[in-house]
Parts: C-alpha cells; structure tokens; sequence
C-alpha cells in the first residue's frame, strides 16, 4: 500500500471521521422524539463507514479487507437515504443536506477506487 503505515493515513477514512464530526453536529438538533429513531440510524451508519475502512485494513487477507470495505460503502448508501428522509422531513436544510451530499458522494468515490486498486494489485 504504498506510503500508507496505518489506516489513519488513508484520506478516505479521515474523510470518514469529518462526516461522522459533521452527522453528530447536525443531529444535535433532530427533534427529541427521533432520539431511538432517526438520529441514532444516522449516526450509527455514519460511525460504520470509517470503522469498517480501519478494520478492514486490520485483516490481513485481501479478500477480508475488500469485504470491510464494501460494508462501508454499504453503510454510506444508507446514510445517504437516511439524509434524504431527514430533508423531507424538515430535518435539515437544503444546503446542509447538499454539503453532506458531496462528501458523502466523494467518500463514495474514493471507496470504490480503493476497492479497485485492492482488487487489481492482488491479481
């Protein structure tokens, strides 16, 4: 993998850790009700996406790793719908939502992109 010693140094993750910084900030202000619904959804599958990059790169079989991976790729599309309910629902705004949706959708990219570098350098 290059120059990368740890998990930490890979950009997508640390992208991760800033989305989950951005999520916990913006459902301080879901209503109370939606404590044990929506808001603990949302974080809990935001926290997934970089916990699954560090475990993932914690296994030491290729094939486990990709696996971890796609799990937080998993977790990043239900986010994402999970963000759109919230916009209906008046949860958030148009704006905050379009600036998750460009993280998330950059995060999204640099997945797949490791998932396919993962892939081609093992064959």
């Amino acid at each position: 993998m290059g120059g990368i010693r740890t998990y930490r140094n890979l950009i997508v993750w640390q992208k991760g850790i800033d989305l989950v910084t951005k999520i916990y900030g913006l459902t301080r202000n879901y209503p109370a009700s939606e404590v044990y619904g929506l808001t603990s959804q949302i974080r809990r599958c935001s926290i997934s996406i970089p916990s699954n990059i560090a475990e993932g790169y914690g296994r030491r079989s290729t094939q486990e790793y990709i696996r971890f991976l796609q799990i937080a790729s998993g977790s990043l599309f239900e986010l994402q719908t999970q963000l759109q309910i919230s916009v209906n629902l008046d949860f958030i705004g148009k704006d905050q939502f379009a600036e998750l949706e460009n993280l998330t959708s950059e995060i999204d990219h640099m997945l797949s992109a490791l998932i396919y570098s993962i892939k081609d350098s093992s064959t």
